[in-house]
């Protein structure tokens, strides 16, 4: 496949560089078009400016290019596309876009509890139901609370099967299982000796644990009876806290593994990210990963504490990347970086020397900012001002002009968060935050155009002055 990279006139240099760095299989060529800054391209004036000779297969756009890229497929009859919005990213863009051919498959499911539902009316589960479904949840699970009634438990599941919505219900209390089970729950967490018998009335799939206090022999012992009722049922070892059994639980889950080899498992992975002060990010990817190898298929999930929100979201996505990893034997890197949210996956730096060299060829006076992995460069055609105290590199500005002032304080103050947490910087762009980056914002051209205006108009009026002496 031979790529046709557009750009303008002062990326070309930068880009040639970072596209020699492609493997020979990567065929490509360049198209700098007569423009200076690639990210004010529209995919019209590109239509109307760019050739696309023989061979080529696919047409790449800078990352900021605005406009319907069926413009340009009309016009050529290949496939357009836009690239990353920064282009040191493009090798990595290429390499993620070849695997995610055929990413995306799971088979992990899914429970998202609702905590002490019953402290909440029934509009307020569904629209915390259909928050955890966004997320990626298969069942809503229904979190009941022991001693605390739940009168409107059965119109809550009611509610949430008539929206489609599959749910289980969390309770040992045998009444609050009948209402849940009668109104259109599917699961049942959970059983042990204490109430075995409760699961030979219930149309519906019970969650098996240990007996309270006891080890596998009594997990070992329900397994057997519910077998041999022919119950439906999921098995969970139960994992425990760091610091109360851990490590011992997660090789109960290897024996269940070992004794059951065909019996569906369920690990409540809150136990960790719930009760670990810790970003739950790496903990979900680590315990899907290992649900993956051991075939465990469902895993249940809270968001009640405020570092486990978004630990849904979360485990979605690390089921996706785990079954890739699992099945193609894969390392689980280089697929998927959203679970990566406090660093980036590959940091993008200019050296001093590259960023003079585009200095060199701008005429205008617009800031231009980049970091280099140690300090902020700013840069316009006379000045050049580098450094790692912000309110220095600002002090050396010269700006005036409130909007502008405000615009390079925000694009500064950026940079500086970039630099602290090993981030790649670009200019008027989000930072990478993962799966949690909010949508980026149209680029502030029109701030931008009217500083320069202003700057260019007091230029003159200098000008002028000393004319006049």
């Amino acid at each position: 496949m031979r790529i046709l990279f557009v750009t303008g006139k002062l990326a070309a240099p930068l880009l040639e560089d970072t596209l020699s760095g492609l493997p020979p299989s990567v065929d490509h060529e360049v198209a700098v078009l007569g423009i200076s800054v690639a990210a004010l391209m529209t995919t019209d004036w590109v239509a109307r400016f760019l050739e696309v000779g023989p061979g080529v297969d696919r047409v790449m756009l800078p990352g900021h290019t605005q406009g319907e890229l069926g413009v340009l497929e009309d016009r050529f009859g290949v496939p357009a596309e836009k690239g990353p919005k920064d282009l040191r990213q493009i090798p990595e863009y290429l390499g993620l876009a070849s695997s995610r051919a055929d990413y995306g498959a799971h088979d992990v499911e899914i429970l998202a509890e609702i905590n002490n539902a019953s402290r909440f009316g029934t509009d307020e589960i569904l629209a915390r139901a259909e928050g955890l479904a966004a997320s990626g949840a298969d069942l809503i699970d229904i979190g009941c609370t022991k001693g605390q009634p739940f009168p409107g438990l059965a119109e809550a599941v009611r509610e949430l099967r008539a929206r489609g919505r599959r749910v289980s219900v969390d309770s040992f209390d045998a009444s609050e299982v009948r209402a849940a089970v009668g109104a259109g729950a599917e699961l049942v967490l959970s059983v042990n000796g204490s109430n075995l018998g409760l699961a030979r009335e219930l149309a519906a799939t019970v969650v098996v644990i240990p007996d309270f206090g006891a080890g596998l022999d009594s997990l070992y012992r329900s397994v057997d009876t519910l077998g041999a009722w022919g119950v439906r049922f999921v098995v969970d070892p139960v994992l425990e806290p760091i610091g109360f059994g851990a490590a011992e639980s997660l090789h109960r889950y290897y024996e269940v593994r070992r004794r059951y080899p065909g019996v569906e498992i369920l690990m409540g992975i809150a136990n960790l990210t719930e009760l670990t002060e810790a970003d739950t990010t790496g903990v979900t990817a680590l315990l899907l990963g290992y649900c993956q190898e051991l075939g465990i298929r469902h895993v249940l999930t809270t968001e009640e504490i405020a570092w486990a929100r978004g630990a849904t979201r979360e485990a979605d996505i690390a089921r996706r990347l785990m079954h890739y990893a699992v099945t193609k034997k894969s390392l689980p890197k280089h697929v998927d970086s959203r679970l990566l949210t406090v660093r980036d996956a590959a940091v993008s730096v200019y050296s001093e020397a590259e960023l003079r060299r585009m200095q060199a060829q701008i005429t205008d006076l617009d800031y231009r900012i980049f970091t280099d992995g140690a300090r902020i460069h700013v840069f316009n055609a006379e000045r050049f001002v580098s450094g790692t105290d912000i309110s220095e590199i600002f002090s050396q500005l010269d700006v005036a002009e409130a909007s502008h002032a405000f615009y390079l304080g925000k694009e500064l103050q950026k940079a500086r968060l970039a630099l602290a947490l090993g981030k790649s910087y670009r200019q008027e762009g989000e930072l990478n935050w993962g799966y949690l980056t909010p949508p980026e914002a149209e680029p502030h051209r029109e701030s931008r155009l009217r500083a320069s205006r202003e700057r260019a108009d007091r230029r003159r009026a200098a000008g002028r002055k000393r004319a006049r002496r």
